[in-house]
């Protein structure tokens, strides 16, 4: 078993936000690697009939004030201080998750996954209107008419739709899902277990 951690992510989810951010930390105790793959949220719920705990919860009384409650906890305890929850959300990550796979293997890919994870998540922006997006990778030095331009192409599309497939193949079923080896594990609660893994490969 590697130590790789295989981190199923979609900008549109905070939770995989949250994961992001707390994964640095485990990476860094553990001699880790993250593998950041992009999938599609809307995609994995529509292949597993998978709803957002906003709709699958919501009916449920103290449900979702716990939900908000455990956010709470996990931001005090990773210092997440420069978290907002966004007014726009829920948010079409179409464009931005098909700008991601574009940038797959290149130096650009983390300062991408940095600035647009910001915008949605810090800068509370309406990241998918394309014209936002674009100024928030010009914002962070990034081509964004370049990057724009390769995410409209067959083969990104073709490429976010089957890590989503994939994803769903190994067992995803929502975001942040992570896998090491074999093992999965879902929800940024989970991220103690991922480490106790980590510490015995």
């Amino acid at each position: 078993m590697t130590k790789t951690v295989d981190f199923i992510f979609d900008f549109a989810s905070p939770n995989g936000y949250f994961a992001l951010k707390a994964l640095r930390g485990v990476t860094e105790r553990t001699g880790a690697r993250i593998n950041l793959i992009p999938c599609l949220l809307g995609g994995l719920f529509k292949a597993t009939g998978n709803q957002a705990p906003m709709v699958a919860f919501g009916g449920i009384k103290g449900k979702m004030d716990y939900e908000m409650l455990e956010i709470r906890r996990f931001i005090a305890r990773h210092a997440l201080t420069a978290f907002r929850m966004n007014p726009h959300f829920p948010i079409n990550s179409l464009l931005a998750m098909r700008g991601l796979c574009a940038l797959e293997g290149s130096p650009d890919f983390e300062p991408y996954v940095e600035a647009v994870s910001a915008g949605f998540w810090e800068q509370r922006l309406a990241m998918g209107d394309p014209a936002i997006l674009a100024t928030v990778l010009t914002g962070a030095g990034l081509d964004a008419e370049a990057i724009l331009t390769a995410a409209q192409t067959d083969a990104v599309k073709a490429r976010l739709a089957d890590n989503t497939a994939a994803a769903v193949e190994r067992g995803a079923f929502g975001v942040p899902t992570f896998f090491v080896g074999d093992e999965m594990f879902f929800g940024k609660e989970r991220l103690g277990q991922v480490e106790e893994l980590l510490t015995q490969v």
